[in-house]
């Protein structure tokens, strides 16, 4: 009997893989692909550096809140709210809510951007169609089905690895780049790897991927904790790794290729000033031609798709759990209104944001800075829990991954510490 088109796409290995890789891909969002884009465009190909720098801390600290998820069966504010004061959580959920708004509001603009460079419609009328296909997907269709579009889109990233078939890459000098730059350490490219290393480790990955893990649990009937699960522990720990180091990689590979791809085309026709990935999309198309422009739109949008939801669904995940509202994408929209009402109105306030006067990129430079302050005691937090036996029993975060954690908590302090000097 010939399979239907879902029943195919319901047994195709890519469907195996877990929340590591769709948490990956969401890192690159329309947002990220900016910022990597002006790394590249201003300082050509020593900024590839940042990337190999990068992938191991944020598979670390990703590693601790999937554990953090499938270990305790909860997600990772449901934690902090159990072993931390109130007003902790308080003051992170906030935050988060806010700076995640004003990250889909970037998102949105520069997805109905690249969407009228394509087709020629309007920015705004493509904008609303977006956000409308995906808060449909996300209240409409439960996690199971829901999951696999997701992942089917992580696909949309290898169009940046296919952009560099289109133009010439001197690749002798991209390898010595990458473990050797040729950089001064001046303002601007202390404020650049200030901006890589934030948009790539960022505090929505955090609740979306330790909530993921809960969702993959209760998705499998049967499925328990692994406190209480004991005799699954071995296997689900090996797929943990597996999951969220191949997804971190393929996510940094991924930025790589836009930091190049940026390097070799625009860095070299003298534009060294980006301020959108709808920007870098149409700077491309003279210096490297029609497909690669496509190519690296079309990525946009891919990668748009599921940031969107990702930073929509984790601000939802997180204030659920703080006030006890039931949750899931896996339960119906009438027995979790809470959650799937922070969703909606998440989304909602960043299509608004495209009507008002603020600035889409104004709005994503205070994302920034707001993930910014989250991110390192957030961090802190996080290792903390990892190596509570009172939260996490036998299955304390491995010390390599707690020294990890810790380098990436300096790391991004110092981030957030020279964001916040003049200069």
């Amino acid at each position: 009997m010939r399979q239907t088109l879902w029943e195919r796409l319901k047994t195709h290995p890519l469907t195996h893989v877990g929340p590591g890789l769709i948490t990956g891909v969401a890192d690159d969002d329309p947002s990220g692909i900016a910022t990597y884009s002006q790394a590249g465009a201003q300082f050509g190909l020593n900024m590839l550096w940042t990337m190999p720098l990068c992938f191991p801390l944020m598979a670390a600290i990703q590693s601790m809140c999937a554990l953090t998820g499938r270990v305790t069966g909860q997600g990772l504010a449901a934690n902090i709210k159990a072993a931390f004061p109130p007003a902790v959580l308080r003051i992170v959920v906030v935050l988060l809510l806010i700076a995640n708004t004003l990250n889909i509001a970037a998102d949105v603009a520069a997805m109905g951007e690249v969407a009228e460079l394509v087709s020629g419609f309007n920015r705004h009328l493509m904008t609303l169609l977006f956000v409308l296909a995906t808060l449909l997907m996300q209240i409409c269709l439960p996690y199971h089905r829901y999951v696999y579009f997701l992942k089917w889109l992580t696909l949309s990233l290898l169009a940046y690895a296919a952009v560099l078939f289109t133009v010439h890459v001197p690749w002798g000098e991209v390898a010595l780049r990458t473990v050797w730059p040729k950089l001064t350490l001046s303002s601007n490219a202390a404020a650049t790897v200030v901006g890589v290393f934030g948009t790539t480790i960022s505090p929505y990955l955090f609740f979306w991927q330790a909530s993921e893990e809960v969702e993959d649990m209760l998705a499998h009937p049967g499925a328990a904790p692994l406190l209480r699960d004991a005799p699954a522990a071995p296997r689900e720990l090996r797929r943990i790794r597996w999951d969220t180091w191949s997804g971190m990689l393929y996510s940094d590979l991924a930025a790589w290729f836009i930091i190049l791809a940026t390097a070799v085309t625009l860095h070299v026709a003298g534009i060294t000033e980006i301020s959108t990935a709808a920007q870098a999309a149409s700077a491309l198309r003279p210096l490297a031609g029609d497909f690669a422009y496509l190519l690296f739109a079309l990525g946009i949008l891919g990668v748009g798709l599921i940031g969107v939801p990702v930073l929509a669904g984790s601000a939802a995940y997180a204030l659920c759990e703080a006030m006890d509202w039931q949750w899931g994408l896996e339960r119906r929209a009438t027995d979790a209104r809470g959650f799937y009402g922070v969703i909606a109105i998440s989304v909602l306030a960043g299509l608004v944001i495209q009507y008002s006067p603020i600035s889409p990129m104004r709005a994503l430079f205070w994302a920034a800075v707001i993930n910014g302050v989250v991110a390192v005691p957030l961090m802190v937090v996080i290792i903390v829990l990892v190596s509570k036996k009172s939260v996490m029993g036998r299955y304390t975060a491995s010390r390599p991954l707690i020294i990890l954690g810790w380098i990436a908590t300096a790391v991004m302090t110092l981030a957030a510490v020279r964001m916040f000097m003049p200069g």
